[in-house]
């Protein structure tokens, strides 16, 4: 649809000027160069598309590709160029030590996550997922998960017919309380550890600062600022005691922590306190702010489309007879997995991510890029393609009876290749889960009146809303 017609051998440049000329050895094997690659209208000056894209960002990304397949912006001070054709998505995400991390997102998220898995340069990712991947091997998924059950029921347990809950709130007590506990099962109230509110702060603290192109105004001592750094500081607190308690003990308890500690690479070597420090929040995040942003979607998407909804309920009522849902149910909770899928495509959490060139430049889409220069993606842009998901806007579980593997680079809400998300299975375990016990007893229904948007991020979450709670019959 954005593409000259495969084989014609040119390539187009809408934009304003080119880029620089590329250095003797190109790092990657070129693509056809097919692509077209211009720049977005409506830059004002000194702030180039800042304005657009911090005051209605959702519609300005997605609205990129009809621009073309590589598309140039100016954020401020900075040049970024987006990649909007899945091609080059693939290209970007599959070629990982070309196209590092690094950026305007992930830039500013090393001021929380150190250079934990998901922050840290391509030289030290193939040590440390070598460290953790002993933490998600299949083999413990049905501990963890046994673990999720519980923390979901106890969530639940307190509702009552009729009472009007805060939704986003509610999933991340939920998510959070099941994160902790898979983080650190042997302390006695991991659940309620309270990392909950400082999370939050610096969630919101590092979404501000991704969507501020101007990172002078992230050092103002203003109370926001103060909120966001005291944070930060009650994080590293509770991780470095946490720690110290479980290296006094040394004993293995068989959760994440544990594996932490006991990770040694091929050398011996273990993590240091810091690197541990970084996993855990990196963790704590992934499985609290994914997960719940998921889960509070699913619901307002259910109680939209009352036919899926009914269809679940059956398939519930079916397979768990009124008992919470269980590892071993899911093979046969499959239109429950497509709506957690569907959902991730409309709503992914890490609706935009960043790359950086690394060392040299490059080429991508048969343009060279040059060496530092900024490379966004966008699952969300992706998602909402219109020639890759037909009726792209429609809430359609069973698009997925046919799509169950979609062609790489189109349905990236975990990424792809070496850096795809380690802790994906145990995210949509923990969203299966949840829905499924969740809904075999309660609906819940939006109150009306406020459209319920996304909030402006990093992640998209939805803003704050509350539904009312429907027992379900016996």
């Amino acid at each position: 649809m954005f593409t000259q017609p495969p084989g014609d051998g040119r390539f187009a440049d809408h934009g304003q000027g080119s880029c620089r000329s590329p250095t003797p050895t190109l790092k990657v094997t070129p693509v056809p160069t097919q692509y077209i690659l211009t720049t977005a209208p409506g830059a004002l000056p000194l702030l180039g598309h800042a304005p657009a894209f911090v005051r209605r960002p959702y519609e300005f990304v997605a609205g990129l590709p009809a621009h073309g397949d590589l598309v140039r912006l100016r954020l401020g001070p900075l040049d970024a160029y987006v990649a909007c054709h899945p091609d080059l998505v693939r290209q970007l995400l599959t070629e990982h030590r070309v196209y590092d991390k690094g950026g305007l997102i992930f830039d500013r998220a090393r001021e929380v996550f150190g250079d934990g898995l998901i922050t840290c340069p391509a030289s030290d990712h193939r040590r440390q997922r070598r460290l953790l991947q002993p933490a998600f091997h299949r083999e413990r998924l049905p501990g963890y998960a046994a673990i999720m059950a519980e923390e979901i029921a106890g969530a639940i347990a307190p509702w009552r017919n009729g009472q009007v809950i805060d939704v986003p709130a509610a999933m991340h007590r939920l998510t959070i309380a099941a994160t902790a506990r898979c983080l650190f099962a042997a302390h006695e109230q991991a659940g309620s550890l309270p990392v909950h509110d400082s999370m939050n702060i610096v969630i919101k603290g590092v979404a501000r600062r991704v969507m501020m192109p101007l990172p002078g105004l992230n050092r103002i001592p203003t109370p926001g600022n103060h909120r966001y750094q005291r944070a930060r500081a009650d994080l590293a607190e509770i991780t470095r005691r946490l720690i110290a308690a479980y290296r006094a003990a040394g004993t293995d308890h068989h959760d994440l922590l544990s594996i932490l500690l006991a990770a040694r690479d091929d050398d011996g070597r273990g993590l240091s306190d810091e690197e541990i420090h970084d996993q855990m929040v990196t963790f704590l995040l992934a499985g609290m702010e994914t997960t719940a942003a998921t889960l509070s979607w699913a619901w307002t998407l259910l109680a939209a489309h009352p036919s899926v909804r009914e269809r679940l309920h059956t398939e519930l009522d079916t397979v768990l007879d009124g008992r919470p849902a269980r590892h071993e149910d899911l093979p046969a909770l499959p239109l429950t997995t497509r709506i957690v899928t569907e959902t991730l495509r409309l709503y992914p959490p890490a609706w935009i991510l960043s790359r950086v060139v690394a060392d040299g430049d490059a080429e991508l889409g048969g343009h060279r890029v040059p060496a530092g220069a900024t490379i966004l993606y966008s699952p969300y842009l992706l998602h909402r393609r219109a020639d890759l998901f037909p009726a792209l806007d429609r809430f359609d579980p069973d698009r997925w009876l046919t799509n169950s593997r979609p062609t790489p680079g189109t349905y990236t809400p975990f990424g792809a290749g070496a850096r795809r998300c380690i802790g994906d299975a145990v995210g949509t375990t923990e969203a299966t889960l949840a829905i499924a016990t969740i809904a075999t007893h309660w609906s819940l229904t939006p109150i009306p009146g406020r459209p319920i948007r996304p909030t402006r991020g990093s992640s998209m979450t939805p803003r704050p809303f509350t539904a009312t709670l429907t027992r379900r019959p016996r």
